[in-house]
């Protein structure tokens, strides 16, 4: 008799609760829900945190906001080194477990960490006692250094947080323990959520700090967060176990590592400055066009959440699946993902479509800043089923260890394709803000098609981490 599948229910809750599951064998379609349902949750509290922030600042000011503005430009140099280095570490950590050798997947666990300890106390260092000079060479008035630079001081002298809360993650999904990497999220934003109103008001026996009581809520509550991730590292029920000897400077996993992660450094910033450069396109427009703009990209990404999720998923178990010797089963899984991840977003694209404008109403009531709005969502949505695909099969490149072809892929697709395209079509022809719409429809469908070729030619299963 065949044993009998476990129900969606019982799939859910054991993804919610924790899993002993062995991804390398066993249903494909069950590996990917386990993983999927708690890396969807926690990318979804990670984008709460700058939500909270902004929600409670926004009663400060102008000059406030603005701060939170450039000092989260400040933090994208962090914020790259902290996700290339979660690239390598979820590739490496999850080749580990697929071999069969948790120890080795600690020592990678243990060489990430120290990496991240170097790089946020080098940045932690120099950015608390230069925040008035930092925010001065981003452009900012006199105003907003004056109200700023205590927040952007404490975030910088605690970024050992935001870096160690991503690697710490990192290393739990490539152990295919998601469940913990949730719960971290949950337990920062649940501390955060409490503090940011009661340390910038004053609210009951707490200091009224302002501007800067933002900056120590969003610290304390990752940094409570980064607590009970190393308790779990080092608890004997978690999938990696860390113990004292474990603890110690590996040069040689440490630069295969940094080799690893370089790609996905990379990645991150190619990624990040097109989409500087296509603002600076938009900007051309004027306000409204800017406003539509961001409205209409504040309401993609938070849709992409659940996609990235599950791209996140394939990252796994491609890795985990090459560890074990089983590249075909590796692949099996990227493409099972992308169906999955193609019919939620073709979904969401056809929502997009019919309900653009009550979905930008809701952010403005503008008539110009709704029709750019409603003009961003729907072109942009007509590439979803294009773009499902290549989220997966860059996330799978990196589960692999091979961040380099994704890096190529952004560098050809965003920076010789769209920034020109866009340009072309924006100003050239006289589109206006459309142009650029368009352009980053075709330019992200073209990159998933050459994704999907590259992914078809096979290299990334002899790619040794």
């Amino acid at each position: 008799m065949s044993e009998r599948r476990p129900s969606l229910w019982a799939s859910i809750k054991e993804a919610l609760g924790g899993t002993q599951q062995d991804f390398t064998e066993g249903s494909i379609s069950r590996g990917i829900a386990l993983l999927a349902i708690p890396m969807v949750l926690e990318m979804t509290m990670e984008s709460i945190f700058a939500v909270v922030d902004v929600f409670f600042v926004s009663r400060l000011g102008e000059d406030a906001i603005a701060t939170v503005g450039l000092t989260e430009g400040m933090l994208t140099l962090i914020y790259a080194v902290a996700i290339g280095l979660s690239m390598g570490t979820t590739a490496m950590v999850a080749r580990r477990f697929g071999e069969k050798h948790p120890a080795a997947a600690g020592t990678v666990a243990v060489q990430s960490i120290m990496l991240g300890l170097l790089v946020a106390g080098v940045v932690g260092v120099g950015g608390a006692f230069s925040a008035s000079r930092l925010l001065e060479l981003m452009g900012a008035t006199s105003g907003i250094i004056e109200t700023g630079s205590g927040y952007t001081s404490v975030l910088l002298a605690t970024n050992v947080v935001i870096m160690l809360i991503f690697l710490n993650n990192a290393v739990f999904r490539g152990a295919g323990d998601a469940t913990i990497a949730m719960r971290a999220l949950w337990i920062a934003n649940g501390i955060n959520i409490v503090l940011d109103p009661c340390l910038i008001f004053g609210l009951g026996p707490f200091p009224e700090m302002g501007l800067t009581g933002a900056a120590v809520a969003t610290s304390i509550g990752r940094g409570s967060g980064v607590v009970y991730q190393l308790f779990k590292l080092h608890h004997p029920g978690s999938r990696i176990r860390l113990t004292a000897r474990d603890w110690r400077l590996d040069l040689h996993v440490m630069t295969r590592l940094v080799r690893v992660s370089f790609g996905g450094v990379l990645q991150f910033l190619v990624e990040t400055a097109s989409f500087v450069g296509l603002v600076r396109i938009v900007a051309y427009f004027g306000s409204t066009a800017l406003a539509g703009y961001t409205i209409g990209v504040r309401i993609i990404v938070f849709a992409f959440l659940p996609a990235w999720g599950l791209s996140n998923a394939a990252a796994t178990l491609v890795g985990q699946n090459l560890g074990a010797r089983k590249p075909d089963r590796a692949e099996r899984s990227v493409w099972l993902t992308g169906v999955y991840n193609m019919v939620f977003l073709g979904a969401v694209s056809i929502v997009f479509i019919v309900f653009a404008e009550p979905l930008v109403r809701l952010f403005s009531t503008d008539p110009g800043v709704v029709a750019a709005g409603v003009d961003c969502l729907r072109i942009i949505s007509y590439g979803y089923v294009f773009f499902a695909w290549g989220m997966v099969t860059v996330q799978s490149f990196n589960g692999a260890g091979d961040t380099m072809t994704p890096t190529w892929i952004n560098l050809f697709c965003f920076w010789i394709c769209q920034i020109p395209l866009a340009y072309y079509l924006a100003r050239t022809i006289d589109m206006g803000p459309r142009g650029v719409y368009w352009a980053i429809a075709i330019c992200y469908s073209i990159s998933a098609v050459i994704g999907i070729l590259l992914f078809r030619r096979g290299r990334w299963k002899s790619r040794e981490v």
